[in-house]
């Protein structure tokens, strides 16, 4: 939150000299409005009754409400505040502590103020603390914990502050205008690192490597360098340029995922913290940044068919394994506000991964009607591999496991037949555990999920 002051504007309101003394009337506390009209009721009473010591009660009761008003609405020392998150981002269930800071910046001691901070309701109450006085430059810290087991952005602010005059006769209310924004995001459950299936025994130790040349005829070569074996040299370019030329080195190139979620509304049941949809964001969390740990060049992909880190540069995957971190968080941004969308299908994502679906694939599947499973049986066909998590729509909403499990079972075959290694989810179930169950059906065993672990995974379409 940016630094502001509780002087005549603090909010940036630009109200005038009489707005704001209008705001400090209708600052009145309950014993203020009662001291008030008891004082213009005994004035009352005295022009009836006659009597002159009545009426000098009466104008003491009325004045000293509007003096405390003066009071407030003169008072001008300015403080600041600032808003400090210790974390900015948590996973959903976890807590977060806000740090606020209040900086008496004025000449002036301050009375009693009382500070309050807005939060939306999933977050919890409202934090107020009363702050006693606070000498000139001088400050106060005091801190709040919040937890949602919502995902979700949350903005937390303006922060409030309420001056009181002494008697407690009026009672002001000023904010500043910034505030700060909490990200929620979706749990990410620790996977066990495992060799994924997709071998490719054409690539020798499993490394894919894309030559920097597009073939014998195509060779993009360089100058020689001292030291440069002569085995590398290429004859051809040589004659050409009348200069030595080698060949340019193997590149490495990493290995390619896409992890795709399927949001469509009609394909999960039920809503809240334990619902399936919920599951398959937190499994989608858990593999992207499972599959970044472990060097592959990622990307997010929905059933709409939009994908993160984008589509601008390597169709959507993320560059380097510096930027893996920043990958992660963005992921992670962008899975704590997704929702279901209103598609009937998965064809914009089958666009996409037709367009440059290289790789390994990772699915998670709400319901699948049979021309929806047949489209995903599909995508298999672009992809050196692919794993497919698909939820049990009817046991998920009834939370009996096995509820639709013969139509589950039909939808699995099919994509078993496909080339997909299909996992059934049911209510409760641990993505850590659907994760090793897919290495063994996958039919391969080692204790690496790194690129090296899994060959060809940049293959060409079929």
């Amino acid at each position: 939150m940016t630094a502001g002051g509780t002087d005549a504007d603090p909010d940036g309101s630009g109200e005038d000299d009489k707005g704001a003394l209008r705001t400090a009337l209708a600052g009145l506390t309950t014993r203020g409005r009662s001291f008030l009209a008891a004082g213009i009721a005994a004035a009352v009473c005295s022009y009836v009754l006659g009597q002159a010591d009545l009426l000098r009660v009466g104008l003491l009761l009325a004045s000293l409400p509007l003096v405390c008003v003066v009071v407030v609405y003169r008072t001008r020392y300015r403080v600041a505040g600032s808003r400090r998150l210790s974390p900015a981002r948590v996973p959903a269930g976890s807590e977060a502590r806000v740090h606020l800071r209040i900086d008496n910046v004025s000449r002036l001691p301050t009375g009693l103020l009382m500070l309050q901070d807005r939060v939306p309701y999933v977050l919890g109450p409202r934090p107020r603390f009363v702050l006693d006085r606070v000498e000139p430059g001088g400050r106060r810290e005091v801190s709040y914990r919040v937890r949602s087991d919502l995902r979700g952005r949350y903005p937390l602010g303006p922060l409030q502050l309420r001056l009181n005059d002494p008697f407690g006769m009026c009672e002001l209310t000023r904010a500043f205008s910034a505030y700060d924004t909490l990200t929620v995001v979706p749990r990410v459950e620790p996977l066990p690192a495992v060799r994924l299936t997709g071998e490719n025994a054409g690539y020798g130790d499993g490394r894919h490597r894309a030559l920097a040349l597009a073939g014998e005829d195509d060779v993009i070569p360089r100058d020689y360098r001292h030291g440069d074996d002569l085995r590398r040299v290429h004859w051809r370019s040589t004659a050409r340029y009348g200069e030595l030329m080698v060949r340019r080195e193997e590149q490495p190139r990493r290995a390619h995922c896409t992890v795709l979620l399927d949001t469509r509304y009609q394909a999960h049941q039920g809503s809240g913290p334990d619902s399936g949809f919920e599951w398959a964001v937190s499994g989608a969390a858990s593999a992207a940044v499972h599959l970044l740990e472990r060097g592959y060049a990622v990307r997010l992909l929905t059933d709409t068919g939009s994908s993160v880190p984008g589509p601008d540069g390597g169709g959507g995957f993320t560059g380097s394994t510096h930027d893996s971190a920043e990958t992660a968080g963005l992921m992670l941004d962008t899975l704590a506000v997704v929702d279901h969308s209103d598609g009937a299908g998965l064809a914009a994502a089958y666009d996409v991964l037709r367009g440059g679906g290289e790789g390994l694939l990772v699915a998670f599947f709400g319901d699948l009607d049979e021309e929806q499973a047949a489209l995903a049986a599909r995508m298999r066909r672009r992809t050196t591999a692919a794993m497919a998590f698909v939820l049990d729509g009817a046991a998920w909403a009834r939370g009996v496991p096995g509820a639709g499990q013969h139509l589950l079972e039909d939808r699995l075959r099919r994509l078993r037949e496909a080339g997909w290694t299909a996992l059934p989810v049911s209510p409760g179930a641990s993505l850590a555990q659907l994760w090793r169950q897919a290495d063994t059906l996958g039919g391969t065993s080692g204790a690496d999920a790194g690129p090296s672990a899994v060959g060809g995974m940049t293959g060409s379409w079929a």
